[in-house]
């Protein structure tokens, strides 16, 4: 198996954010009826539990991660399973998908990955690249509310979201809601894809 990073966890089974159950908040937000089904990609898709959950509702989904044991085992959660969904092996901040645009994209707890601010606003125009004029991008982001913490994933404070993803897409929700894994607190940031002013032209990530 190749050194890429999160193999050793996947391998080893040391992952805390895995519940095997589909993200609440992505639930919740699905089930609203804020968006109706269609194309979606899942960054940083783990096992693909999320994935599969949208693609049981309706979604034709594209699962990504860094990791390729990830990729290799949410594929085998999926089975022989006709559902419309797929994952692969992809550096969202290297490569661009393939299948794109999408009506919607989901990731919980890939944009707080990244240390460098340059880095977290690639990945706000990986998304805003990826995603139909109008499309939405569900991002769920360990905040820096709550008490001190020294463990645990990287966290972000509402300056760091908001400087990285409203230069471009529109930030249509921002707010603080309890982690799902952590005794901590989360940012729940639902941001759009804004029209293009003069028209549909071709964007460079």
């Amino acid at each position: 198996m190749p050194k890429t990073p999160w193999n050793d966890d996947y391998a080893a089974g040391d992952l805390p954010w895995d519940t095997g159950q589909p993200d609440p908040r992505l639930v919740e937000f699905i089930e609203s009826g804020a968006i109706v089904p269609g194309r979606a990609l899942d960054v940083g898709c783990g096992t693909g539990t999320d994935a599969i959950w949208l693609a049981e509702r309706g979604f034709d989904v594209l699962g990504i991660d860094l990791s390729p044991l990830a990729v290799d085992q949410a594929r085998s959660k999926l089975g022989a399973s006709k559902l419309r969904c797929r994952f692969a092996a992809l550096d969202f901040l290297a490569a661009a998908p393939a299948e794109p645009p999408f009506d919607f994209v989901f990731d919980r707890g890939c944009f707080h990955g990244f240390d460098e601010a340059e880095e977290r606003s690639r990945f706000a125009r990986r998304v805003a690249a990826a995603l139909t004029t109008g499309g939405l991008w569900l991002s769920l982001i360990r905040s820096t509310e709550g008490p001190a913490r020294d463990k645990g994933s990287p966290c972000r404070s509402a300056l760091d979201v908001i400087s990285a993803i409203e230069p471009e897409l529109e930030i249509l929700e921002l707010r603080s809601i309890p982690s799902q894994i952590e005794s901590a607190r989360a940012w729940f940031c639902l941001s759009r894809r804004r029209p293009d002013p003069e028209g549909p032209v071709t964007r460079s990530p």
